[in-house]
């Protein structure tokens, strides 16, 4: 079963992880972290007519975060809001109710369903989406720069 787990497609998005690093002036920032293995993903995005324009993101996670990090990063950028937080519900739903993987852009999400397995493996492999939707909410409400100026104020 742990031959599942971390299966070769697994790994390999695990080992390939785009959009490294941080932006310059994001819309949003978020930083998602888990308690039970350490592990924690940070996220940048700029919005630009509602659609993820730009993103970059610092992963340091096992490597479940690191392949959902990886396959979040390869579609995200042309995403809308609304699809992204659709996304997550959809994940969460396939690890922690047996429901079906998300199809479309986002399809290769379907690589971790072997997860559903390993309960405490969920915080990990979510921590992507986690940070995603944090950044989002922030984006969508002046990001921070809106927050620079309530604390100037």
């Amino acid at each position: 079963m742990i031959d599942d787990l971390y299966n070769e497609r697994i790994l390999e998005f695990a080992g390939n992880i785009s959009h490294l690093g941080r932006l310059d002036t994001p819309d949003g920032t978020a930083t998602a972290h888990s308690k039970l293995c350490g592990s924690t993903v940070t996220v940048d995005l700029k919005l630009t007519d509602g659609l993820v324009s730009d993103f970059a993101q610092e992963v340091r996670a096992c490597a479940l975060g690191q392949a959902s990090s990886s396959m979040m990063a390869r579609h995200i950028v042309g995403a809308s809001a609304e699809e992204l937080r659709a996304l997550r519900q959809t994940v969460t739903r396939m690890l922690k109710e047996g429901g079906a993987p998300p199809e479309g852009r986002f399809s290769d999400m379907r690589y971790l369903e072997p997860v559903r397995e390993h309960k405490a493996r969920h915080a990990s492999t979510l921590l992507t989406f986690d940070a995603v939707e944090a950044a989002l909410e922030k984006a969508e409400a002046g990001g921070d720069k809106a927050n620079k100026a309530s604390a100037a104020a």
